[in-house]
């Protein structure tokens, strides 16, 4: 029975060694050409991509070409050896696995090659057998630190996925766009209020699509002006103050799969520039490197604005809003599509009170017309918690419902009829800085400025005040 076990272990873990052969890009070099046409014809049948090189300045061109994930590198090459090579490589922030070949049994270069990242060391001449073995331990190793990466990456960002529930006309309109795109690399523009399930969306797309790569999503709303670049295109250690190792940026960690970001329009003017020549080029470059490297990536971006009001924007770039608007996709906000509401509360019913281990709640005919006639300002995500609090509590919370479907209906006050012009801006300019606690890059992208604009208006209002 043992025996049997051991061998179905050995089975899958060989299965899992092809499927992960099958999608690498692989370079080969060494100089001598018997090993490279022996490696060749061992692996480009195998693998996605194989590309074979004589000496370290060929490989350095074709590695500045495309992407690769596994390197087989003689250590003595002509000229520049594979030691130098890859160490130079490690100064520029290059991470990319390396399997080292040698005819030569050497206890400081076998140091020396550890100490700048070596995967594994195979000794010449080898058989098929230990290379791919060899080959497996690297590549499974890759794999299991892509996916502890990516799960750091997403730990905050985690929730249920639920799905994209409706069938109301405008659902099945949208859903049918997105089955026509998500079979394509075309760039999307998601446009929707908040709450109304847009990253769901993206994911939807990610699915359908042909991608063997990750769904990787960045809420642009929760980074840092300072730290874009580095979340985006990633860092090299000692790039600036508190880079204390290399870090990979969510372009690294979406090759050959999705990024999402979301809430596009707060991107920093700085970076959207940076970010326009990602997509024209496919090549990234982290912060501090001097090189940059190729990525194969499908983005999808997301905005609660209209796109028209990104065009106005004078923070926005609009040469960057037309590469992102390929497809624009709108997801309608739930009160346009209110007879979705009973599926989308049976939904959440069964999948929370399965979660939450509790019984449904039955809904009577008052609970169903109280929950069509709201506003949903929150959208699908408020209906969610609503659905979540109906089943702690045993009942719809109809109170709460009532209590705050005055703040859901749009205002019909606004300010004071005598206020001119001036003064309704600067009230409205000012609420937004004390709402991002006075960062004003934050407030400038909110109101779709630029921060000088900002503080132009900032100033003349302090000039006035002296003055009067």
């Amino acid at each position: 029975m043992q025996a049997l076990k051991s061998q179905k272990n050995e089975g899958s873990t060989e299965l899992e060694f092809n499927r992960l052969l099958r999608s690498a890009a692989i370079l080969v070099v060494d100089d001598e050409p018997g090993m490279r046409n022996f490696l060749k014809r061992a692996l480009e049948n195998r693998c996605a991509l194989l590309e074979v090189a004589g000496s370290a300045e060929e490989a350095e061109a074709l590695r500045l070409r495309y992407h690769f994930d596994l390197l087989l590198v003689d250590i003595r090459l002509p000229g520049l050896s594979g030691l130098d090579w890859m160490g130079k490589l490690r100064e520029r922030g290059v991470r990319t696995h390396v399997i080292y070949m040698t005819a030569y049994a050497d206890l400081s270069m076998a140091i020396a090659a550890l100490r700048i990242g070596a995967d594994d060391f195979i000794m010449k001449p080898f058989r098929t057998e230990q290379m791919f073995l060899s080959m497996q331990r690297t590549l499974m190793r890759r794999q299991i630190m892509r996916e502890n990466s990516l799960m750091r990456l997403q730990l905050e960002q985690m929730q249920d996925d639920d799905g994209v529930v409706g069938e109301s006309e405008v659902m099945k309109n949208m859903l049918t766009l997105v089955q026509r795109v998500s079979p394509t690399d075309s760039t999307v523009l998601i446009q929707g209020e908040t709450g109304t399930g847009k990253a769901l969306v993206a994911r939807a797309i990610h699915r359908l699509s042909r991608r063997s790569g990750a769904f990787v999503s960045l809420n642009c709303g929760t980074v840092g002006d300072d730290r874009f670049d580095s979340e985006l295109f990633g860092h090299i250690k000692g790039a600036f103050a508190d880079a204390t190792q290399t870090r990979d940026g969510v372009f690294v960690h979406a090759d050959k799969g999705t990024l999402f970001l979301d809430e596009i329009g707060r991107l920093p003017e700085t970076v959207q520039a940076k970010l326009l020549r990602v997509l024209e080029t496919g090549r990234v470059r982290p912060v501090g490197g001097s090189r940059e490297f190729p990525i194969d990536v499908r983005l999808i971006a997301a905005t609660t604005s209209d796109p028209e009001h990104l065009a106005g924007a004078a923070s926005f770039r609009s040469d960057l809003l037309y590469r992102l608007n390929v497809m624009p996709i709108h997801v309608p906000p739930l009160r346009e599509r209110d007879q979705d509401i009973k599926l989308l509360v049976q939904f959440f019913m069964e999948r929370l009170a399965s979660k939450l281990r509790l019984t449904p709640v039955v809904l009577m005919h008052t609970d169903w017309d109280q929950l069509t006639r709201y506003h949903w300002p929150g959208n699908v995500r408020e209906l969610r918690n609503v659905v979540e609090r109906t089943l702690l509590l045993g009942e719809l919370p109809v109170d709460s419902l009532v209590a705050s479907h005055n703040d859901a209906l749009p205002s019909t006050s606004g300010y004071p009829l005598d206020w001119s012009m001036e003064a309704v801006e600067r009230a409205h300019i000012e609420a937004v800085l004390e709402s991002v606690n006075n960062n004003k890059s934050a407030a400038a992208r909110l109101l779709g400025v630029s921060r000088k604009t900002l503080e132009r208006k900032q100033t003349l209002w302090h000039r006035v005040g002296e003055t009067g």
